[in-house]
């Protein structure tokens, strides 16, 4: 795996995207009460609250993250995925970080 966390391991879901989201440029970031909302272009790409993660993803993507472990689809829409592990091991942190990024690429277009 990519350090994609500058060699911390977080502990949860949520400060592992808060972490790899601060070395994302043009990212605005938007608490609404425990649910924060990340945005590129005015376009949310994901969403954290508590140990739950969704993101706006690419239809190809989004279909292999439904394939993968704790993940479902997401009330925000077809091309959103919902991601709760169960434990934070390192290959959630891996499918965390990767599904960020990629939700994140995806908001510029």
């Amino acid at each position: 795996m990519t350090d994609r966390t500058n060699g911390h391991a977080p502990s949860d879901l949520g400060a592992a995207v808060e972490l790899a989201v601060a070395g994302l440029e043009d990212v605005e970031r938007q608490e609404r009460g425990t649910l924060v909302e990340f945005s590129r272009t005015g376009t949310v790409f994901a969403t954290i609250e508590g140990s739950v993660a969704s993101y706006r993803l690419s239809p190809a993507i989004a279909r292999a993250a439904l394939a993968t472990p704790d993940t479902r689809t997401s009330p925000r829409g077809a091309d959103w995925v919902t991601f709760a592990p169960a434990a934070m091991d390192r290959f959630a942190l891996d499918r965390a970080v990767a599904w960020l990024e990629s939700a994140w690429r995806n908001a510029a277009r």
